[in-house]
């Protein structure tokens, strides 16, 4: 009789325990080629055993392995997307923020430009009143200047 027993370790790893028994016929006549043959089926046997067992664990383990590389990759796929998905947005605000900028720019240079256009009517609102003041005064002198000269005449005229 043989038989196996696979136990799991605490740390993850196997180990196989192998029992052969093997019965010996009480017989006497049963010779050292007999109880070879059967030694070498039960082993021969028991080497096709762990042979399919071996396979087995090596298919379980490649399909587990397969299924771990699955999720990792949905995993890593679902982080893509969740850290692309933020820097789309900020690139989006980013555009939408150029844009403003560029709105503003146009603003500003139009109002600068109207300023502008405002603090050169004010001058030249300025210096036509200054020029009038000019004038004003002016106009004054040449009366104060006419009247002296007027008076100057009447008194030759009248001495």
């Amino acid at each position: 009789m043989y038989g196996y027993c696979m136990q799991q370790e605490p740390e993850g790893t196997c180990t196989l325990r192998i029992e052969v028994r093997i019965r010996m016929n009480e017989k006497k006549d049963v010779g050292s080629d007999g109880e070879a043959k059967g030694l070498e089926a039960c082993l021969h046997h028991l080497v096709q055993r762990h042979h399919q067992n071996s396979l087995i664990l090596t298919h379980h383990t490649e399909k587990a392995k397969k299924e771990a590389i699955r999720r990792a990759e949905l995993v890593s796929d679902l982080l893509v997307e969740a850290v692309n998905g933020g820097v789309q947005d900020a690139f989006i605000n980013q555009k939408l923020i150029e844009l403003e900028i560029r709105a503003l720019a146009a603003t500003i240079a139009r109002f600068m430009k109207q300023t502008d256009q405002w603090l050169n009517a004010t001058h030249g609102l300025n210096t036509a009143l200054k020029e009038i003041g000019d004038f004003e005064n002016w106009m004054k002198i040449m009366e104060y200047d006419c009247k002296n000269i007027t008076a100057a005449i009447q008194n030759i005229h009248q001495e």
